[in-house]
């Protein structure tokens, strides 16, 4: 046995079409029947004004009035009134005596007979028009009197126009009217035909339960993608806002931003620019006061700009797992030239023992322990952080493999267990080791090429400096090294130009100062102060909207100090 098909509902163009073209089939019905009927009382009310002219014109004729005072009035009237009818165009005019009696009548045989009628007003001289069913049948009829000099009702007339002849004249109409509201169904429902037709391509012809669900499933998966959705209409005014983009972009979950220019959201400047672009963007990086975001715009073109879909996708635990990771690669080809070193050093301390040149081997030996000993005592006298001096004494061997000597400032002075826990020791690796990475890359290749690094407390604050002996930054580039993707450096592999947006953002982060000036000996110096005591909630408020930047960026490039800065080409 054959189970029935379930059958589709019908799709929602279809059932709009449906409704549209019965909606148009009643109104066109409902217009014609009262056209007719309208046309029908007005053609009654025509005639009846039609009737009471004739029979007042024929009471007011001379000759009525002449021939009624005769002794056979009917040899006179009869043949005047069948001549006032044929003229006049209606069916018959009775000319009565004051009680009734015909004088007149289309039919000879009636002449004589008494009037089907009411003639009461008109017996007492007043004129009137109704619809009365007499010997000719239903007609609309007029009664007047005929009135003497004196006054006196001397007889009556009554003109009038068979309903039948009315009808016939109305249903000549109905034909054109038939064909009017033919042509007008035959017009809507082409025109509802062509609309749905639209419609239908626009929805992919589905009925309204799956457009109910679509949106449903819609919505469901709009909140449920972590990942941040942004649709933005051909102004470039939010269309669609997903909840991960709202956290992403630091919107409140409350605001209402559908509708607002992405412009008007009081993001960087860097990332405005990406999302306001008309190509494509794949794979991004922009900065945000807390977050580094990975973004992806797509056009959407049909001819004409039409949107953008946006994807914002959180990387910053990537891109700092990235940093330490580099940081861990340097470590090992640092460890590896150590390694070749300590070969070649021992080759030579053997060589020399079995030359029978003992004395001159321990020697050896005894000089490279003291220089390696030597510079771990200076970097941990200097940075008692261990953090930071590991940090130190691996970034001293990469400086050192590139011909860079990375030097520890006596000055300075940072004892184990100073910093507090609100001040991550991740963060001070980003902010220092892209400080150093950066110098290490101005200083190679100048003569003399130096890293001096100090790091001490002073009121309160953690202070971080990293001189060079490179180019240094020019005056008007000491605001633009701090945006991402600025750098005089070829792009690598991975790209450049986010160390210092990096350093920047977590600076920030603490509601710390960030500042470029020249060093002593030529090249730049930047400076880190971060607070080692965490500030107030109304402190920290007042400080963000403090460092808020003009340019649209996060804000702390308002800290950027260039007095004193190298004339020289800056660098990222």
């Amino acid at each position: 046995m054959r189970l029935p098909r379930p059958t589709r509902p019908r799709s929602l163009a279809g059932q709009l079409f449906a409704m549209q073209a019965v909606l148009i089939a009643v109104v066109v019905a409902g217009y014609a029947l009262f056209t007719y009927f309208s046309d029908r009382g007005q053609a009654e009310a025509a005639a009846g004004r039609h009737a009471r002219a004739v029979a007042r014109t024929v009471a007011d004729s001379p000759s009525v009035h002449a021939a009624i005072g005769t002794a056979a009035p009917t040899r006179q009237l009869q043949p005047y009134a069948l001549r006032v009818t044929h003229d006049t165009g209606v069916d018959f005019i009775t000319i009565m005596d004051p009680q009734g009696i015909r004088w007149t009548h289309p039919d000879p045989d009636r002449i004589g007979g008494h009037f089907l009628g009411h003639i009461g007003r008109a017996q007492h001289g007043e004129t009137f028009t109704e619809t009365y069913t007499g010997t000719l049948g239903p007609s609309v009829r007029a009664v007047t009197p005929v009135v003497d000099p004196d006054g006196r009702v001397i007889g009556l007339v009554s003109a009038g126009i068979r309903v039948e002849a009315i009808s016939e004249r109305v249903q000549g109409q109905v034909a054109a009217l038939i064909g009017v509201a033919g042509a007008a169904l035959a017009l809507g429902a082409i025109g509802t035909y062509v609309v749905n037709a639209r419609l239908r391509r626009h929805t992919h012809g589905m009925n309204a339960a799956e457009l109910s669900r679509v949106h449903d499933y819609h919505q469901a998966a709009l909140h449920a993608v972590r990942e941040g959705l942004l649709l933005l209409d051909g102004r470039y005014r939010i269309a669609l806002v997903n909840d991960g983009a709202r956290e992403l972009l630091g919107v409140a979950p409350g605001e209402d931003v559908v509708g607002r220019s992405v412009a008007d959201l009081g993001l960087p400047a860097p990332l405005t620019g990406a999302l306001l672009a008309s190509g494509p963007r794949v794979d991004e990086v922009h900065l945000t006061a807390d977050r580094v975001l990975a973004v992806n715009t797509s056009p959407v073109s049909g001819g004409e700009h039409r949107g953008t879909i946006v994807t914002l996708r959180d990387v910053t635990e990537l891109q700092s797992l990235m940093g330490e990771l580099d940081s861990e690669r340097g470590f090992t080809q640092a460890l590896r030239s150590q390694a070749h070193e300590a070969a070649n050093r021992l080759h030579t301390v053997v060589s020399l023992i079995e030359l029978g040149r003992a004395r001159e081997a321990v020697d050896f030996a005894t000089a490279e322990l003291e220089l390696a000993q030597a510079l771990t005592d200076r970097v941990v006298a200097a940075v008692g952080e261990p953090v930071l001096a590991a940090l130190l004494l691996g970034k001293a061997a990469q400086a050192n493999e590139r011909g860079v000597e990375l030097v520890v400032s006596e000055d300075g002075g940072l004892d184990d267990g100073l910093l507090p826990d609100s001040l991550p020791a991740r963060d001070l690796v980003t902010i220092l080791g892209n400080l150093i990475d950066n110098a290490v890359d101005a200083a190679q290749g100048r003569v003399p090429a130096r890293v001096t690094v100090t790091a001490l407390t002073e009121d309160a604050d953690l202070v971080l400096r990293v001189a060079d002996t490179g180019a240094g930054v020019a005056p008007d580039r000491a605001d633009a090294v701090f945006r991402r993707g600025f750098s005089t450096k070829p792009a690598g592999p991975g790209g450049r130009g986010l160390g210092l947006a990096l350093v920047r953002q977590a600076v920030h982060r603490h509601r710390g100062a960030l500042t470029v000036a020249r060093a002593e000996g030529g090249g730049a110096e930047f400076e880190v102060r971060l607070p080692l005591t965490a500030p107030a909630a109304e402190d920290s408020v007042g400080a963000a909207e403090k460092t808020e930047g003009t340019d649209g960026t996060d804000g702390t490039e308002g800290t950027v100090g260039a007095a004193g800065c190298s004339a020289a080409g800056g660098r990222a």
